[in-house]
């Protein structure tokens, strides 16, 4: 079962016009990288990747882009940003169309210099004239941002089948080195390529894990986050589980990190189709957040009206024996009403928009209708506290928010991915989200500053490709998030 996101994308793809991309000039860096996640050329600012992976390049539809705009002590400045793509100077492979450059991103310093480097799962790759498909091409971040890439070439699994169909990083292994986690619709089904990987595209090696003989979950998503606090990365693999009866529900795996096997799988816990690792209450383990957009029934039995949230608590055991706590737009405290299709955990992020220590949860419902808008779409921010995650403070946002900048149309899907992150060194996350939706599936991205006290919307901004220097046309820019 293809997640919803590319079935849209593929349906789309015939209309799209645009033109040639050009690598647009970054930003001057300081003199040292300063290691920070997400700052791809070290200045100490984090950066964001914004994915149009729908986007028309060299004439081929379809082909995609993906957008760098670097972050600055004013936040993100889209004068300093890059637009690169296949047809990019350094960057391997040609653009053809279907390749949908860009529809699955993950970063991390994979050679270990500081600066941060971004991973393009192109799973529809075709590798030459074979039946296989998929490449996982690194971008190197550098001191004028990011300037080359490279496909993963050795070791490889014997089978590619869309391999980079989802990925992540982090140390499984607890070895200070990044490694990166790629799906394969193949068997195996998840490979883990150990880190350091050079700049002439070897990991040093190569973990082959099939979830499905394990598990049973074929994988449909990747989350890489610190659960038992013992200081290496945890993986949520995300799928489907074919039920008795021959259905398919989603179900999710934590599978361990582990020195000597690098991941161990878990237990079953909450399905979904986002997710998100993050220590909500501050208790030194983190908490696996999954968002379940789908209708309440016998094989979806963790959504709800219009989508929920399941937030499972972490423990040094890996999950806690605490009951998992389930918000929609109907628990207390959460803004809105519970309706149907409204999609609210369709994507979600993790971060501290206050600066008091807990993480809070953007929580996007990118088909939620405001007023006479149809699928026009909002971001929900739920606060991290003592207790856990909670409904009491939140706040939600959409195009028709005072100071937020357009105006909430159908289709829009405002909130179809969400960021928070840090891109001004203030100590607080900002917003950082999509509608890939906007102006019949061009796409914008929106900008949400942060203060003592929460998000706010004054000073708030929006930008599109076309606004960095990508083509005009349909391009699902703001598909995909990563920083």
């Amino acid at each position: 079962m293809r997640p919803l996101r590319t079935a849209l994308a593929a349906a789309t793809a015939a209309a799209l016009t645009g033109g040639l991309l050009t690598l647009a000039s970054a930003t001057t860096a300081a003199a040292a990288p300063s290691g920070l996640a997400g700052d791809f050329n070290g200045d100490g600012y984090r950066d964001v990747a914004i994915a149009a992976p729908i986007a028309k390049v060299s004439g081929k539809t379809g082909a995609g882009y993906v957008a760098v705009v670097y972050g600055t002590k004013s936040g993100l400045d889209t004068s300093k940003r890059q637009i690169i793509s296949q047809a990019t100077d350094g960057i391997p492979g040609s653009p053809e169309a279907s390749d949908y450059f860009g529809d699955r991103l993950t970063s991390g310093d994979f050679d270990g210099d500081g600066y941060t480097d971004l991973v393009v799962g192109v799973h529809g790759e075709r590798i030459g004239s074979t039946d296989s498909f998929g490449a996982l091409t690194v971008l190197w971040g550098g001191a004028t941002g990011i300037k080359s890439g490279t496909d993963i070439s050795s070791p490889l699994p014997e089978y590619r089948n869309e391999l980079g169909w989802v990925i992540a990083a982090g140390d499984f292994d607890g070895d200070g080195h990044t490694d990166l986690a790629a799906g394969n619709n193949s068997t195996p089904a998840l490979n883990i390529f150990k880190g350091p990987i050079s700049r002439t595209g070897k990991a040093s090696s190569l973990v082959g894990v099939d979830t499905v003989d394990q598990t049973t979950i074929y994988p449909d998503g990747l989350i890489a986050g610190e659960v038992n606090g013992d200081g290496k990365t945890d993986l949520l693999v995300m799928g489907q589980e074919e039920t008795s009866g021959g259905e398919y529900r989603t179900r999710s795996v934590l599978y361990t990190g582990n020195a000597t096997t690098t991941v161990k799988a878990g237990k079953k816990l909450a399905g979904g189709y986002a997710g998100v690792i993050a220590d909500v209450d501050k208790d030194g383990y983190g908490d696996i957040v999954t968002g379940n957009f789908m209708e309440k029934s016998t094989t979806e039995p963790n959504g709800g009206p219009g989508g929920a949230v399941t937030v499972t608590y972490g423990a040094a055991t890996g999950l806690s024996t605490r009951t998992p706590v389930k918000f929609t737009q109907d628990s207390a405290g959460v803004p809105g009403t519970a309706e149907k299709n409204d999609f609210f955990g369709w994507s979600l992020s993790a971060g501290d928009v206050n600066g008091d220590g807990f993480p809070d949860i953007a929580v996007g419902a990118a088909q939620e209708t405001i007023g006479s808008a149809k699928n026009a779409g909002t971001v929900t921010i739920l606060r991290g506290s003592a207790t856990g995650l909670t409904g009491t403070g939140a706040k939600s946002y959409s195009q028709n928010t005072a100071n937020v900048p357009g105006t909430a149309e159908s289709y829009d899907q405002f909130g179809y991915a969400v960021q928070l992150t840090d891109v001004d060194d203030n100590g607080r996350t900002e917003l950082v989200a999509s509608a890939s939706g906007e102006n019949t599936s061009d796409g914008a991205v929106w900008f949400l500053k942060s203060t003592t006290s929460g998000l706010t919307a004054t000073g708030s901004k929006s930008f599109t490709g076309t606004t960095l220097g990508g083509p005009s046309g349909d391009a699902y820019f703001g598909d995909v998030l990563e920083g």
